[in-house]
């Protein structure tokens, strides 16, 4: 089979193209290096400043841990969700399929505005029964975020559910293989990929949230996007010129560990 490689001109125009979309994220490198106190370009003098308060700022480092445990948290119980939603449906095939999918896809639909004043009022009459699990509550925000993560995670399950041979599924129920053994020992191992990929989304997902938390939380669950964002609203805070690059660094590390897991895969 012969390998079609671009041309010069090719490659010159996804240089340019790649440029063109990365200029903005490379502006935030010089900006995170400047010695005063607003977002400004540094002029001639360069400072580590920022990065410095990142470290020695507790509320940075609160905020991270906590979108941390929010993400983890949200990841597993949108996940186990959509898992079990994607699993009724492809196993059982109800005659609503159709409605049930697009009712559980209806949060990717709506305006984040609308899911937001909803889960605001839905998390503060739980407040009103228990301080635990309520209003500007790290568990509270946990679940909102897992509410608006399950359709994302529902999507990918059933589209690697959809590339599974229903065959495989058919011989263990022949065999006497019961509902729990099908979904645990032939279904879920064979797309395993889809599950984890529906997590790590999930988690991303929630990682960056910030419609919803801006509405259900208040000083109590400040999350590290809501902290940048009231670092842009209050003061304009260099640090998060700072921590922007740093994420930045960590995704494209992410990115390479992939290509060479996968360079190395192929290879084998």
């Amino acid at each position: 089979m012969p390998t079609y490689r671009p041309g010069p001109v090719s490659l010159v125009l996804a240089a340019l193209v790649a440029l063109f979309l990365l200029l903005p994220l490379l502006a935030v490198i010089p900006v995170s290096l400047t010695p005063t106190r607003m977002l400004a370009m540094p002029s001639g003098e360069l400072s580590l400043r920022h990065y410095r308060a990142l470290i020695e700022d507790p509320r940075w480092i609160n905020s991270i841990l906590l979108s941390i445990r929010i993400g983890v948290v949200s990841s597993a119980f949108s996940t186990v969700l959509a898992l079990c939603f994607s699993l009724g449906v492809w196993m059982f095939q109800p005659r609503f399929t159709a409605a049930l999918v697009g009712f559980v896809l209806l949060p990717m639909v709506v305006p984040p505005v609308v899911s937001a004043i909803t889960l605001y009022f839905l998390l503060t009459s739980i407040s009103g029964v228990s301080s635990f699990f309520g209003y500007d509550t790290w568990l509270g925000v946990a679940m909102a975020h897992a509410v608006m993560t399950v359709p994302f995670a529902t999507v990918l399950i059933l589209v690697s559910l959809s590339q599974l041979d229903r065959r495989i599924d058919l011989a263990a129920r022949g065999l006497g293989a019961t509902v729990w053994e099908r979904a645990t020992r032939i279904i879920m191992p064979n797309i395993k990929f889809g599950i984890v990929t529906a997590a790590l989304l999930s988690f991303v997902l929630s990682w960056e949230e910030i419609g919803v938390t801006l509405f259900i939380t208040s000083v109590n669950a400040i999350t590290l996007p809501r902290l940048m964002w009231m670092g842009l609203r209050d003061n304009i805070d260099p640090a998060i010129a700072a921590l922007s690059v740093i994420l930045i660094i960590i995704t494209v590390l992410v990115l390479a560990a992939r290509s060479v897991m996968v360079r190395l895969r192929g290879a084998h």
